[in-house]
Parts: structure tokens; C-alpha cells; sequence
């Protein structure tokens, strides 16, 4: 059987779910309640304010559902968008490719600007669609800010840029599922329109929310907007946010402490010092990846992502042999290269509750694995430069200075 107890811990490293903290568990280990009780509106409202915070919102209107982040998408369409209204989405990976296939079965006009995969959006060619539409028929610009398949991360300053460089009014939807609390996201400052996330990525938390924040603009389009919608209308929470009850329907009072406990736990860190420790894990294993003489599966240092690695293996390797071999030999969960990379990449998510240890040991797995599967590797190469970058970059704990 393959389902059988390993000893120690499995050393979880992909992308999302990730690795929840002591304090998260501990937080959620406890009974239901009655959600209309005055406890749970007490710490909604405190949430709700909190988590404006990990968005760099002031503005924002945020909306915690009981969802994924595919629930939290399409809330983030539905609300803003009727059928038909003309969106550019951009195609980059499995994770955009799902979004723009939600995007057309609710029935928009999907305009897909497509890169080969390992690249960012083109911008330039949103540029070009931006000067065209002097009738402004594009009502939203659809855009995956981190590229889990492949490691890509987009520039979401240099959108904003182009819309306001067009003066055009489309509304700037974006999925930071594997971003946001992990890469700088200023949503006032870029203004983006509608920004999600998903509990089970660097908030640290299990699946089950999707966190969903929009702007003053946002909430405006919404009383337009003509798709159904009804577990995910915002319409029904905004009515509760008034009564000062907040809920339209069941939320999961589990989740609710544990992400009032997560959220604690980065404010205590500092969410800059969370950012610039992701920042450095993301620097330390592409040293790693370069040292073993293999490559990013993401072609421009200006893409590279500090939340997923996506490392490319030779052609005579399956890299899914690498991940089977990594569960069944070490105890460790790596990500499968996805859709048009499938067996050309395996990944590794260094996001949320993760500090710089626990990445080292994750690269003297991933050292053994190559070994295992043919790979002629120098054992210690990659965990030897990570080390020389992380020894001379890695502050004093903030909490413990």
C-alpha cells in the first residue's frame, strides 16, 4: 500500500495547501458555535478590518466565503460583469487557463492574450487593445498576478500604468491566491479593482476561504452587473454588514479562528518582514536549481516568482518520477509540472508558514531525488549555495530582537 505512515513529518512543499502553524491548529481545535451569537460578529468585524491590511487596502470592501479560490474567481466576476461584457485575460499557465475557461462557460467575451508558458503577460499587447478601444468594450482586464504552473510573476504596477496612460475605464480583476501575503501587493496604490485570495496559500491556513476584497469601483459596477449570482452575491453580505450580523449563511467558525490566529502571526512577524522572508527563499533555491546545473522553467529574472519554483529536467527524465519518488522514498510532497508541462518541470512551493531551515531540508531531498532518478547531481551543491546566501541575508527573528 502506498497510504501507509512514514515516520517524522512529510516535509509538505507545493504550492498551496501549505504547512499550518501550531498556534492556527490550536486556534481551530475547538466546538461549533451559533454564529448569531454576539461572539462571532464581534471577531468578524475585526477581521474584516484585519485582513484590509494583508490587501494594503483602505478603501476595499472585503468578503470572507466560505469557498476556494475557484469560488472567490467567480465571485469576482459575477458581481462586476454582465454576459457578454468583453474581457482580456491572460494565458500563462493551468491556473490562468482555468480562469478564462471559468470566464467563458459564465458566457463574457473573453479576449486571451496568450505567452508561451515560462513568460509573463504581454503587456505590450494589452497596450496595443488598450489604444484600440476608444468605444471602451473591454470592461475588465483579467489577470493572474502569480503563475503557480510555472513560477511566473506579473507586474500588476506596469497594468495600472497602461490603464491610466489610455484613460481607460475596465476594471482590474486580479487572482493573487499564491501572492497576496507573500509577494508586495498594493491594491490602493495599483488600483485594482477586485483582488482574491485562497485560505490554504501564504495565510497558512486549511482550504475552505476564499477572501475576496473590492474597491469603491468595484462595488459600483455591481449594481449593474447582470450575471446570476446568489452564493456569491455581494449584494446579500453587504445587507448583513449593515445589520452588524455579517452573515448571510453558515460561515465555518473554525476557519474564523484560524484565520484570526494567522493573521496574528503576521502581524507579530511584520507582513513586510513575511514579504522579504519570501524574498529570500525564493532567491535561495533558484541558487540552488542553478548549482545543479538545471533551469527555471521561467525565462526572465523580471517574472521570477519568490512563492513556486518551477524547475525544468533534462529530457531523458519524467519528472513526475521525481515527485512519485520524493512522496514514496523521503516523505515529501513536491508539485507536478501541470497541462503543457507535464513531465518537463516539478515544483517547489516555498510559501506561508515556512522559514529557511525547512527549506534546506527540503533541497537535500530534492538533491537525493535527482541522484535517484539519474540525475548527476553533486550532492550538497544546491543546498551549499542556498546556504551562502541565506547565512549572510537571514535577520534575527523580529519578535525575538
Amino acid at each position: 500500500m502506498d497510504y501507509v505512515y512514514g515516520p517524522g513529518k512529510n516535509h509538505l512543499f507545493v504550492p498551496g495547501p501549505v504547512n499550518i502553524p501550531e498556534p492556527v491548529l490550536r486556534a481551530m481545535n475547538r466546538n461549533n458555535e451559533d454564529y448569531r451569537s454576539p461572539a462571532i460578529p464581534a471577531m468578524t468585524k475585526t477581521l474584516l478590518e484585519d485582513v484590509k491590511k494583508i490587501f494594503k487596502t483602505t478603501s476595499g470592501t472585503p468578503f470572507l466565503i466560505p469557498t476556494t479560490g475557484t469560488g472567490a474567481w467567480e465571485s469576482a466576476l459575477t458581481n462586476t460583469l454582465s454576459p457578454g461584457d468583453r474581457t482580456v485575460s491572460f494565458l500563462i499557465g493551468q491556473f490562468s487557463l482555468l480562469w478564462i475557461d471559468q470566464q467563458q462557460r459564465l458566457n463574457f467575451n473573453v479576449d486571451v492574450v496568450e505567452s508561451e508558458w515560462g513568460q509573463g503577460a504581454n503587456l505590450d499587447i494589452l497596450a496595443e487593445k488598450l489604444a484600440a478601444d476608444h468605444s471602451h468594450t473591454i470592461k475588465a482586464i483579467c489577470i493572474v498576478h502569480n503563475e503557480t504552473a510555472t513560477g511566473v510573476t506579473n507586474n500588476l504596477a506596469t497594468v495600472r500604468k497602461l490603464l491610466d496612460h489610455y484613460r481607460h475605464p475596465a476594471l482590474l480583476l486580479v487572482d493573487g491566491v499564491s501572492s497576496i501575503c507573500a509577494l508586495d501587493f498594493r491594491m490602493d496604490e495599483w488600483g485594482v479593482d477586485v483582488a482574491l485570495t485562497g485560505s490554504q496559500k501564504a495565510l497558512s491556513l486549511p482550504t475552505g476561504l476564499g477572501i475576496v476584497c473590492a474597491s469603491p469601483k468595484a462595488l459600483e459596477a455591481s449594481k449593474r452587473a447582470k450575471s446570476v449570482r446568489v452564493f456569491f452575491d455581494w449584494n446579500d453580505y453587504l445587507k448583513f454588514y449593515k445589520l452588524g450580523t455579517f452573515w448571510p449563511y453558515t460561515p465555518s467558525i473554525q476557519l474564523l479562528y484560524g484565520l484570526r490566529a494567522a493573521l496574528d502571526l503576521i502581524f507579530e512577524e511584520g507582513l513586510d518582514n513575511v514579504i522579504a522572508r519570501h524574498t529570500r527563499m525564493g532567491k535561495a533555491t533558484r541558487l540552488a536549481v542553478e548549482a545543479w546545473g538545471l533551469k527555471n522553467c521561467t525565462q526572465k529574472e523580471e517574472w521570477y516568482s519568490d512563492t513556486v519554483t518551477a524547475v525544468l529536467v533534462p529530457p531523458y527524465i519524467d519528472s513526475a518520477e521525481i515527485v512519485k519518488r520524493a512522496w514514496k522514498r523521503y516523505n515529501m510532497s513536491l508539485g507536478l509540472g501541470l497541462n503543457k508541462v507535464a513531465g518537463k518541470v516539478f515544483r517547489i512551493g516555498h510559501l506561508g508558514n515556512l522559514n529557511e531551515l525547512q527549506l534546506l531540508g527540503c533541497l537535500a531531498g530534492v538533491e537525493m531525488i535527482l541522484k535517484d532518478v539519474g540525475y548527476p547531481v553533486e550532492l550538497g551543491s544546491g543546498v551549499a549555495a542556498a546556504c551562502a546566501y541565506l547565512q549572510n541575508n537571514i535577520p534575527m527573528i523580529p519578535s525575538r530582537i
